[in-house]
């Protein structure tokens, strides 16, 4: 009788195998069952990411065509922060901090160096790309929004993700368009929402998804409508094709990917490389 080793001769040609060879064959042993409403869920990390390029375009919109102050963007960024900042902390009852051992007079000491570090500086990145073209700067800002998107941590497990480049080029592509506003203290103020935009309201949506998920929800639909609305403003055109793309994503795609999960065909049998399943740390001692 044929027996499946290689260590014993046996009147069979080597690559002979009897009957019993495909009862061990299984199929889409390891593939994944979705849920149609835990993906729409899960989709909306990417559409609160194009909402929060899509706010910050447009804020810069209006303070380009001066229907926007430097100084009543500042006040509302700044309530917005003092509100999200003690929502951080109540939503899991100060556990995060007590974690990180960080205290409210370290926040307070890095928002004021950061502030007036930025403020300082600001001559400078209204002047910084002077001698560049306006076409230019505009492409520019395009590609680093879209690497932005392209590399930002959604919670998936890939190597393309870098949550410190993606920040970077938001930043850069934000001080490219603060460069076109017509004061230093515009380009102050938008690079401060830059960053309250790209680097601290993402932590605070990363928290109500892990803490509140009906929230982060609902935070989630309110953030979409404005960011419609405020796009709407500009464009009807750009607000539909905005919300075609918003609702592909959170709703269409989630159903393909699940459709396409019945059409996975990936087979396993004797013929996959041996696993060994035995403790042999006792020889390595």
């Amino acid at each position: 009788r044929w027996q499946k080793v290689l260590y014993e001769r046996q009147p069979f040609p080597d690559n002979y195998v009897d009957q019993r060879f495909l009862e061990e064959l299984r199929k889409n042993v390891h593939a994944r069952r979705y849920r149609y409403g835990a993906v729409v869920f899960q989709s909306g990390a990417v559409v609160q990411q194009l909402c929060s390029v899509c706010v910050f375009v447009v804020t810069w919109w209006y303070m380009d065509a001066g229907m926007l102050s430097p100084q009543g963007l500042f006040g509302a960024a700044l309530v917005s922060s003092l509100l999200g900042y003690i929502l951080f902390d109540t939503v899991d009852g100060g556990a995060g901090r007590r974690e990180s051992r960080r205290t409210r007079w370290a926040d307070l000491k890095s928002t004021l160096v950061f502030a007036a570090f930025t403020y300082g500086f600001s001559p400078v990145l209204k002047t910084l790309t002077e001698s560049i073209s306006t076409d230019t700067i505009y492409a520019m800002s395009a590609l680093m929004l879209l690497g932005h998107l392209i590399f930002f941590d959604y919670g998936a497990n890939a190597a393309i993700v870098s949550s410190t480049l993606s920040l970077n080029m938001a930043i850069f592509a934000s001080v490219c368009l603060a460069s076109r506003l017509p004061r230093s203290l515009h380009a102050f103020v938008m690079v401060t929402f830059a960053m309250q935009i790209f680097a601290l309201w993402p932590m605070l949506q990363k928290k109500l998804k892990a803490q509140t998920p009906r929230c982060y929800v609902g935070v989630t639909v309110l953030f979409a409508l404005v960011a419609l609305v405020g796009l709407a403003t500009i464009s009807s055109v750009g607000a539909v094709l905005f919300a075609s793309l918003l609702l592909a994503i959170s709703c269409l795609c989630p159903y393909c990917l699940i459709r396409l999960q019945l059409l996975k065909d990936n087979i396993h049998g004797p013929w996959d490389e041996a696993e060994i399943k035995e403790d042999l740390s006792r020889f390595l001692m």
